[in-house]
Protein backbone atom coordinates (compact mmCIF):
# COMPACT_ATOMS: atom_id res chain seq x y z
CA UNK A 1 0.00 0.00 0.00
CA UNK A 2 1.51 3.29 -1.17
CA UNK A 3 1.66 6.20 1.26
CA UNK A 4 -0.32 9.15 -0.06
CA UNK A 5 0.69 12.76 0.49
CA UNK A 6 -1.85 13.93 3.06
CA UNK A 7 -0.65 17.50 3.44
CA UNK A 8 2.07 19.87 2.29
CA UNK A 9 3.42 22.60 4.58
CA UNK A 10 5.86 25.36 3.71
CA UNK A 11 8.77 26.14 5.99
CA UNK A 12 8.71 29.53 7.67
CA UNK A 13 11.87 31.52 8.33
CA UNK A 14 13.11 32.83 11.67
CA UNK A 15 16.37 33.70 13.41
CA UNK A 16 18.02 31.48 15.99
CA UNK A 17 21.21 31.40 18.06
CA UNK A 18 23.35 34.47 17.50
CA UNK A 19 21.05 35.60 14.69
CA UNK A 20 21.40 33.08 11.87
CA UNK A 21 18.39 32.44 9.65
CA UNK A 22 16.68 29.04 9.55
CA UNK A 23 13.91 27.49 7.49
CA UNK A 24 11.58 25.56 9.82
CA UNK A 25 8.85 23.27 8.44
CA UNK A 26 8.07 21.83 11.88
CA UNK A 27 6.88 23.05 14.29
CA UNK A 28 4.88 25.55 12.30
CA UNK A 29 1.31 26.83 12.31
CA UNK A 30 -1.00 23.83 12.54
CA UNK A 31 1.82 21.27 12.74
CA UNK A 32 3.29 20.79 16.21
CA UNK A 33 5.40 17.71 15.48
CA UNK A 34 5.81 14.62 13.33
CA UNK A 35 5.95 12.32 16.35
CA UNK A 36 8.72 11.49 17.31
CA UNK A 37 10.34 14.36 15.34
CA UNK A 38 9.88 17.61 17.28
CA UNK A 39 11.69 20.13 15.09
CA UNK A 40 13.52 20.48 11.78
CA UNK A 41 15.69 23.53 11.08
CA UNK A 42 17.56 24.04 7.82
CA UNK A 43 20.47 26.45 8.29
CA UNK A 44 21.60 28.06 5.05
CA UNK A 45 22.97 27.63 2.55
CA UNK A 46 24.66 30.94 3.30
CA UNK A 47 28.08 32.32 2.40
CA UNK A 48 30.00 34.15 5.14
CA UNK A 49 32.81 36.60 4.61
CA UNK A 50 35.91 36.24 6.82
CA UNK A 51 35.04 37.05 10.44
CA UNK A 52 31.25 36.99 9.90
CA UNK A 53 30.26 33.36 10.57
CA UNK A 54 27.89 32.88 13.53
CA UNK A 55 26.31 29.94 15.37
CA UNK A 56 24.53 28.94 18.58
CA UNK A 57 26.37 29.98 21.79
CA UNK A 58 26.01 28.17 25.14
CA UNK A 59 22.44 26.97 25.81
CA UNK A 60 20.79 24.09 27.74
CA UNK A 61 18.63 21.12 26.75
CA UNK A 62 16.74 18.42 28.61
CA UNK A 63 14.41 15.57 27.68
CA UNK A 64 15.20 14.88 24.01
CA UNK A 65 17.96 14.44 21.42
CA UNK A 66 19.47 16.92 18.98
CA UNK A 67 20.87 15.84 15.61
CA UNK A 68 23.36 17.98 13.69
CA UNK A 69 23.80 17.02 10.04
CA UNK A 70 26.34 19.20 8.25
CA UNK A 71 26.26 19.50 4.46
CA UNK A 72 28.81 22.32 4.09
CA UNK A 73 31.08 24.18 6.49
CA UNK A 74 32.31 23.16 9.94
CA UNK A 75 30.80 23.34 13.44
CA UNK A 76 32.64 23.14 16.73
CA UNK A 77 30.60 21.40 19.44
CA UNK A 78 31.46 21.99 23.11
CA UNK A 79 29.42 20.85 26.12
CA UNK A 80 29.18 20.74 29.89
CA UNK A 81 30.36 17.11 30.05
CA UNK A 82 33.78 18.32 28.88
CA UNK A 83 33.44 17.00 25.31
CA UNK A 84 34.58 18.88 22.20
CA UNK A 85 33.86 17.74 18.65
CA UNK A 86 34.52 19.26 15.23
CA UNK A 87 31.65 18.37 12.86
CA UNK A 88 32.59 18.58 9.20
CA UNK A 89 30.80 18.26 5.84
CA UNK A 90 28.73 15.08 5.66
CA UNK A 91 29.19 14.32 9.38
CA UNK A 92 26.44 13.65 11.93
CA UNK A 93 26.36 14.28 15.65
CA UNK A 94 23.44 12.63 17.50
CA UNK A 95 23.35 14.14 20.99
CA UNK A 96 21.25 12.88 23.90
CA UNK A 97 20.46 15.81 26.17
CA UNK A 98 18.71 13.44 28.57
CA UNK A 99 18.82 14.70 32.16
CA UNK A 100 20.37 17.96 31.06
CA UNK A 101 23.33 19.39 29.18
CA UNK A 102 24.68 22.79 28.19
CA UNK A 103 26.27 22.90 24.75
CA UNK A 104 27.28 25.25 21.97
CA UNK A 105 27.62 24.85 18.21
CA UNK A 106 29.74 27.57 16.70
CA UNK A 107 31.66 27.90 13.44
CA UNK A 108 35.07 26.30 13.68
CA UNK A 109 38.03 28.66 14.21
CA UNK A 110 39.03 28.11 10.57
CA UNK A 111 35.49 28.93 9.42
CA UNK A 112 35.45 32.13 11.47
CA UNK A 113 38.80 33.18 10.10
CA UNK A 114 38.33 32.33 6.43
CA UNK A 115 34.56 32.47 6.02
CA UNK A 116 32.85 30.24 3.50
CA UNK A 117 29.60 28.42 2.84
CA UNK A 118 27.59 26.77 5.59
CA UNK A 119 24.56 24.50 5.16
CA UNK A 120 23.27 22.14 7.82
CA UNK A 121 20.27 20.70 9.62
CA UNK A 122 19.39 20.74 13.30
CA UNK A 123 16.74 18.15 14.15
CA UNK A 124 15.09 17.48 17.52
CA UNK A 125 14.06 13.89 18.29
CA UNK A 126 11.78 13.24 21.25
CA UNK A 127 12.53 10.73 23.98
CA UNK A 128 9.83 8.71 25.76
CA UNK A 129 9.28 9.47 29.46
CA UNK A 130 11.33 6.46 30.52
CA UNK A 131 14.41 7.83 28.76
CA UNK A 132 14.14 11.58 29.41
CA UNK A 133 16.70 11.43 32.23
CA UNK A 134 19.34 9.38 30.43
CA UNK A 135 22.99 10.31 30.95
CA UNK A 136 23.93 13.09 28.49
CA UNK A 137 26.27 12.19 25.65
CA UNK A 138 26.51 11.88 21.89
CA UNK A 139 27.28 9.64 18.95
CA UNK A 140 29.55 11.15 16.30
CA UNK A 141 29.59 9.55 12.85
CA UNK A 142 31.92 10.79 10.14
CA UNK A 143 30.80 11.03 6.55
CA UNK A 144 32.65 7.92 5.40
CA UNK A 145 31.12 5.88 8.24
CA UNK A 146 27.51 6.65 7.34
CA UNK A 147 25.93 3.84 5.27
CA UNK A 148 24.75 4.68 1.77
CA UNK A 149 21.99 2.77 -0.02
CA UNK A 150 20.64 2.96 -3.55
CA UNK A 151 17.68 1.83 -5.60
CA UNK A 152 18.28 -1.18 -7.89
CA UNK A 153 18.95 1.12 -10.86
CA UNK A 154 21.04 3.62 -8.83
CA UNK A 155 18.61 6.42 -9.72
CA UNK A 156 18.08 7.11 -6.00
CA UNK A 157 20.95 7.34 -3.50
CA UNK A 158 20.16 7.43 0.23
CA UNK A 159 22.43 8.48 3.09
CA UNK A 160 21.03 6.32 5.89
CA UNK A 161 21.52 8.31 9.10
CA UNK A 162 18.80 6.44 11.02
CA UNK A 163 16.52 3.56 10.09
CA UNK A 164 16.78 1.35 7.01
CA UNK A 165 16.48 1.95 3.26
CA UNK A 166 16.87 -0.43 0.31
CA UNK A 167 18.17 -3.13 2.67
CA UNK A 168 20.85 -0.96 4.31
CA UNK A 169 20.75 -0.25 8.06
CA UNK A 170 22.04 2.87 9.78
CA UNK A 171 25.05 2.98 12.10
CA UNK A 172 23.40 5.27 14.68
CA UNK A 173 21.63 3.61 17.63
CA UNK A 174 18.34 5.17 18.74
CA UNK A 175 16.12 4.68 21.81
CA UNK A 176 13.01 4.21 19.67
CA UNK A 177 12.74 3.35 15.94
CA UNK A 178 13.67 6.52 14.02
CA UNK A 179 13.88 7.32 10.29
CA UNK A 180 16.29 10.09 9.28
CA UNK A 181 17.64 9.81 5.75
CA UNK A 182 19.01 12.06 3.01
CA UNK A 183 17.47 11.02 -0.34
CA UNK A 184 19.00 12.20 -3.62
CA UNK A 185 16.90 11.49 -6.74
CA UNK A 186 18.64 11.82 -10.09
CA UNK A 187 16.80 13.44 -13.04
CA UNK A 188 14.27 10.95 -14.37
CA UNK A 189 14.70 8.73 -11.32
CA UNK A 190 11.87 6.74 -9.80
CA UNK A 191 11.74 4.13 -7.03
CA UNK A 192 9.93 2.64 -4.06
CA UNK A 193 11.09 1.70 -0.58
CA UNK A 194 9.27 -0.10 2.22
CA UNK A 195 8.74 1.17 5.75
CA UNK A 196 6.90 -0.06 8.82
CA UNK A 197 3.20 0.81 8.48
CA UNK A 198 3.10 2.09 12.07
CA UNK A 199 5.71 4.80 11.38
CA UNK A 200 4.90 8.47 10.96
CA UNK A 201 6.79 9.77 7.91
CA UNK A 202 7.39 13.15 6.30
CA UNK A 203 9.66 14.40 3.50
CA UNK A 204 11.32 17.84 3.55
CA UNK A 205 12.64 18.91 0.13
CA UNK A 206 15.77 21.08 0.29
CA UNK A 207 16.90 20.95 -3.32
CA UNK A 208 14.98 20.74 -6.59
CA UNK A 209 11.56 19.11 -6.75
CA UNK A 210 10.27 15.59 -6.16
CA UNK A 211 7.01 13.76 -6.76
CA UNK A 212 5.74 11.62 -3.91
CA UNK A 213 3.06 8.96 -3.57
CA UNK A 214 1.07 7.00 -6.14
CA UNK A 215 -0.38 10.22 -7.57
CA UNK A 216 3.02 11.88 -8.00
CA UNK A 217 2.23 14.90 -5.81
CA UNK A 218 4.79 17.65 -6.53
CA UNK A 219 6.80 18.84 -3.50
CA UNK A 220 9.17 21.75 -4.01
CA UNK A 221 12.18 23.20 -2.26
CA UNK A 222 11.25 24.43 1.23
CA UNK A 223 8.13 22.27 1.48
CA UNK A 224 7.40 19.30 3.73
CA UNK A 225 5.02 16.53 2.69
CA UNK A 226 3.24 14.56 5.41
CA UNK A 227 2.77 10.98 4.26
CA UNK A 228 -0.25 8.88 5.17
CA UNK A 229 -0.54 5.24 6.17
CA UNK A 230 1.01 2.53 4.08
CA UNK A 231 3.89 0.14 3.68
CA UNK A 232 5.93 1.87 0.97
CA UNK A 233 7.01 5.29 -0.26
CA UNK A 234 7.10 6.04 -4.01
CA UNK A 235 9.50 8.77 -5.16
CA UNK A 236 10.18 10.27 -8.59
CA UNK A 237 11.71 13.41 -10.09
CA UNK A 238 11.92 14.67 -13.66
CA UNK A 239 14.58 17.28 -12.93
CA UNK A 240 16.27 15.85 -9.83
CA UNK A 241 15.72 16.59 -6.18
CA UNK A 242 16.94 15.99 -2.65
CA UNK A 243 14.99 15.62 0.56
CA UNK A 244 15.14 14.48 4.16
CA UNK A 245 12.86 11.55 4.94
CA UNK A 246 12.12 11.59 8.64
CA UNK A 247 9.82 10.12 11.25
CA UNK A 248 9.59 6.84 13.11
CA UNK A 249 7.49 4.94 15.63
CA UNK A 250 5.18 7.43 17.39
CA UNK A 251 5.89 7.87 21.10
CA UNK A 252 2.30 9.02 21.66
CA UNK A 253 2.88 10.75 25.01
CA UNK A 254 2.02 14.27 26.23
CA UNK A 255 4.55 16.87 25.06
CA UNK A 256 5.32 19.89 27.24
CA UNK A 257 7.76 22.40 25.73
CA UNK A 258 9.47 25.49 27.02
CA UNK A 259 12.30 26.85 24.90
CA UNK A 260 15.15 24.30 24.98
CA UNK A 261 13.33 21.81 27.25
CA UNK A 262 10.89 19.08 26.15
CA UNK A 263 9.19 17.10 28.91
CA UNK A 264 5.80 15.49 29.57
CA UNK A 265 4.35 17.91 32.15
CA UNK A 266 4.50 21.58 33.13
CA UNK A 267 5.94 20.66 36.54
CA UNK A 268 8.84 18.90 34.80
CA UNK A 269 9.50 22.05 32.77
CA UNK A 270 9.56 24.18 35.93
CA UNK A 271 12.06 21.73 37.44
CA UNK A 272 14.21 21.87 34.29
CA UNK A 273 14.38 25.67 34.39
CA UNK A 274 15.28 25.57 38.08
CA UNK A 275 17.99 22.97 37.55
CA UNK A 276 19.54 25.00 34.74
CA UNK A 277 19.41 28.30 36.65
CA UNK A 278 20.99 26.67 39.72
CA UNK A 279 23.85 25.25 37.64
CA UNK A 280 22.90 21.61 38.04
CA UNK A 281 23.17 21.09 34.25
CA UNK A 282 26.76 22.27 34.41
CA UNK A 283 28.68 24.84 32.41
CA UNK A 284 31.12 24.65 29.52
CA UNK A 285 34.64 24.91 30.87
CA UNK A 286 37.02 26.64 28.46
CA UNK A 287 40.69 27.37 28.87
Amino acid sequence: MDRQVERIVSAHQQREGAGFLVRRPVPTQGLDQVDPILMVDEVGPVDYAPGEAIGAPDHPHRGFQTVSYVLAGEKLHEDSTGKTQLIGPGDVQWMTAGAGIVHSELPSPAMRERGGRTHSFQIWVNLPARHKFETPGYQYVQRDQIPVASSPDDAIVVTVIAGEAFGVDAAVATYTPIVLQDWCVRPGGRGQAGFEPSFNLAAYVFDGEVALGPDGMSVQRGQMALLGAGTQVTVASDTGGRFLLLGGEPIDEPVARYGPFVMNTRDELVAAVGDYQSGRMGVIERA
